[in-house]
């Protein structure tokens, strides 16, 4: 047991909150007589003693200073932080920030200032939450070695709603989950590590997470009873750790629930007894956890019940729970991951691309003010490229929040990196045209641009048991990345890749931090390059979806082709000859992808059917192409393997030899991923390597 506790608490383990000794002098001469002494209001609320407790803990460990901790400053003005809400009446904290500063400063923003005039550094805020969150800031100032000497921050999240979707199963498993098991279940019961679940809250809130749904949308037997007397008790304990950090807890339920588990015949939205019982269901819900979310819901989709069943449109069904959860403050996060997945793969007229748009756009403005729709980014399933799903801008009266997938389905299963914060920004900084200007989707789904009550960001988690909890050690990335783009959208990919190294391994050694970076930075397009070409996506293996399998779901009844015959390759979605759904954008978009010369080379075969002599943007033919970059990705997956032994004597062993392993695999399945394209595609067109490479 205690060599278990040992491995669960190195530095893996401890991910960016490890807070490594500092090793530069200046920076330790620049901070140390500030963080000696901590000032700090009457520590009643939970979320301020996790404040205070995270706040000696860093510079404990960064600085190897054990703070004392006072509620005023003595006769002697030692310098100090100074942290309190700005109701609390804290001297240092009223006599820092101005009234406009306060005023400027959200429910969960925070301010911090240098004041040399009373010797302090302070960290405000409206409310606990945002106290918190101005702590792990000066932590991140600290442990990345920027100057405090003159700071002035004033710091607001731009979305109300950041969402971590757990898709962990009561049996242990994890839908997706590349991980190990999950830290929430184990055996059809809840857990009783909460030592691990309060480590977990700590990752979230530090990164700025205010929300959890603590099981996966596809609602199996057990977790249907969540919502019962069977496991509201122990959920509520969750709920208990997760507030203590400024982090709702969401359920995600099973639509047929009363039926399933209330003794009625039918689940239609419209049926009193069905409105009745969900009402009363919330009720149950709200007195054992009293600061409840609301709930997440996956319906008619991929098998699971939903509203259609009854005849009944989305609008109708999300608005019955609506209805229920309104009086209490909570909210309805409806999936929009509506399609038909049981369709014939001769009709080349249906299109999954298609689904979501068509059934939501009718409903807009028929929907409550308490429910969200939850839109994937791409208009498929989280391929490594696809274009952003065109409902973003097109419902100007409903609220949006975009969901994107943290855990790497199609993109390497954590066991290739591949940093996603480059893609997630491409998509946030997206055009819709739905307005004259501002109408990039971060500015859709923050709710600036049609006044939007309800906002935000929601993505699958990638953390399971593993004593690093994302498998990969640079999955890591993945998870910080996506907290620091869901507070604030303007941060560049660069950025918050140095500042996740930093934290975790840090701030000292500049080649170690050029060279992480750059493997992060570069591994979206490697990865791009040796698997799926040109934005046809999925050429994985059937229901896992890991490695290569090029026809895997062409003649699937999940409806995602690519066509490839012996003249050609690519989906045709033009308005004129294909599937129309270039007809669901906006603007400039519409003529941008509609035509085969305009379209994007990186998206050419995921919006046209081309023939493999077709002539790209860079002066290749798209047979060439993908020969190419297939080559070409297999010899920079054994680049990064090269780059990383580099580091080698740079960090623990430990650390090193997990990263090496992980690059070592990717490299021999890129190898794998490259003869397989390259040979079916020789073998479909005809057309040999013009550089005549081995294609078997």
């Amino acid at each position: 047991m205690a060599e278990q506790k040992t491995e669960l608490h190195n530095a893996e383990y401890k991910a960016w909150l490890e807070y490594p000794y500092i090793q530069s002098s200046a920076v330790i001469e620049c901070y140390s007589p500030w963080c000696s002494n901590i000032l700090t209001v009457k520590q009643d609320h939970p979320v301020i003693k996790s404040a205070v407790r995270e706040l000696t803990r860093g510079i404990q460990g960064m600085l190897d200073i054990e703070a004392t901790i006072a509620e005023s400053q003595d006769k002697d003005k030692q310098a100090c932080i100074a942290i309190g809400t700005f109701d609390s009446n804290h001297p240092l904290i009223t006599h820092t920030f101005s009234e406009a500063t306060r005023t400027a400063i959200g429910s969960e923003g925070y301010a911090i200032r240098t004041n040399t005039e009373k010797d302090c550094i302070a960290i405000g805020a409206s409310t606990p939450v945002g106290l918190l969150y101005g702590v792990f800031a000066f932590l991140r100032l600290l442990g990345t070695g920027q100057s405090i000497e003159t700071l002035d921050v004033v710091d607001n999240p731009v979305n109300l709603l950041r969402m971590m979707n757990q898709w962990d199963n009561i049996d242990g498993s994890i839908e997706r989950g590349y991980a190990g098991k999950s830290i929430f279940y184990t055996d059809n019961e809840i857990t009783e590590d909460f030592d691990r679940l309060q480590d977990y809250a700590r990752m979230l809130a530090s990164i700025g997470i205010n929300a959890i749904a603590i099981n996966n949308v596809n609602v199996h037997r057990f977790e249907t009873m969540f919502i019962t007397e069977r496991y509201l008790p122990d959920i509520a304990k969750i709920a208990d750790i997760f507030r203590n950090y400024g982090v709702k807890l969401f359920l995600s339920i099973n639509y047929a629930s009363p039926i399933e588990i209330g003794g009625l015949n039918t689940a239609d939205p419209l049926d009193s007894d069905v409105r009745q019982w969900w009402k009363a269901k919330v009720i149950e819900i709200y007195k054992v956890i009293p600061d409840f979310g609301g709930l997440l819901v996956k319906a008619d989709s991929e098998n699971r019940p939903g509203p259609f069943t009854y005849d009944r449109d989305h609008a109708e069904g999300s608005n019955m729970l609506a209805e229920a959860l309104l009086p209490f403050g909570g909210i309805v996060i409806w999936r929009c991951f509506v399609y038909n997945c049981k369709q014939d793969w001769r009709d080349r007229s249906t299109d999954r691309a298609r689904a979501a748009y068509d059934h939501f756009k009718p409903l807009d403005g028929q929907f409550m003010e308490n429910v969200i729709l939850q839109v994937k980014n791409g208009p498929m399933d989280f391929q490594v490229r696809e274009g952003v799903s065109p409902l973003f801008g097109a419902m100007k009266h409903t609220n949006m929040m975009i969901e994107f997938q943290i855990t790497q389905e199609y993109t390497g299963q954590q066991r290739h990196v591949c940093y996603l914060v480059p893609q997630w920004k491409e998509v946030l900084d997206f055009d819709t045209y739905a307005a004259d200007s501002g109408s990039s989707v971060k500015r859709v789904v923050d709710g600036s641009m049609y006044g939007n009550k309800y906002s935000g960001f929601a993505a699958v988690s990638n953390i399971g048991n593993d004593h690093n909890w994302t498998g990969h050690l640079l999955a890591q990335a993945n998870l910080y990345g996506y907290g620091r783009l869901a507070c604030n959208p303007e941060l560049i990919a660069e950025q918050i890749a140095k500042e996740w190294i930093m934290l975790t391994f840090g701030a000292e050694d500049e080649q170690l931090i050029n060279t992480i970076r750059e493997i992060l930075l570069t591994s979206w397009h490697i990865y791009e390059s040796y698997t799926s070409p040109l934005g046809v996506g999925w050429m994985v293996n059937p229901d896992h979806h890991y490695g290569p399998n090029v026809d895997g779901y062409e003649y699937s009844k999940w409806g995602t082709y690519h066509f490839a015959d012996l003249q050609g390759i690519g989906v045709d979605r033009t308005i004129k000859t294909g599937t129309g759904y270039v007809a669901q954008y906006q603007g400039a978009n519409v003529d941008l992808y509609e035509s085969v010369a305009t379209c994007p080379d990186e998206l050419l075969l995921f919006f046209h059917h081309v023939p493999y002599t077709h002539i790209l943007k860079s002066g290749k033919t798209v047979i060439q192409h993908i020969y190419d970059t297939h080559f070409d990705g297999v010899d920079r997956a054994a680049g990064l393997k090269e780059k990383w032994q580099s580091l080698k004597g740079k960090m623990d062993d430990s650390r090193h030899r997990q990263v090496a392993d992980r690059l070592n695999e990717q490299a021999l399945h890129a190898r794998e991923w490259r003869d397989i394209i390259n040979t079916y595609f020789y073998r479909k067109s005809g057309i040999p390597d013009e550089h005549q490479r081995t294609i078997y």
